[in-house]
């Protein structure tokens, strides 16, 4: 029950429902913009952990490709010259 003012009652009624209402619907708000961040913050990782691995795995085959390029370019005659030069 509202004190008696010079204001209607009815109007302080309002305004302290109103208020109270917004002060009540606040932990609720809270919570859920905290439930929004984490939940971006999670998806945001994932995609960073996905990327990362992707960018990894392009990386390896790179140098696997460079490694088995290196390996085959490798003259055969050298190699069974030198060869023959390290059991003659």
């Amino acid at each position: 029950m509202a004190y008696p003012t010079s204001m209607n009652s009815q109007v302080t009624d309002a305004v302290t429902q109103a208020n109270v209402k917004v002060l009540g619907d606040s932990p609720a708000m809270a919570l859920g913009n905290l439930f929004i961040v984490t939940s971006q913050a999670l998806g945001n990782a994932a995609h960073n952990a996905t990327t990362a691995q992707q960018q990894t795995n392009v990386t390896a085959q790179a140098s696997m490709t460079e490694g088995i390029a290196m390996l085959l370019s490798v003259d055969t005659a050298a190699t069974g010259k030198a060869t023959q030069k390290i059991f003659a």
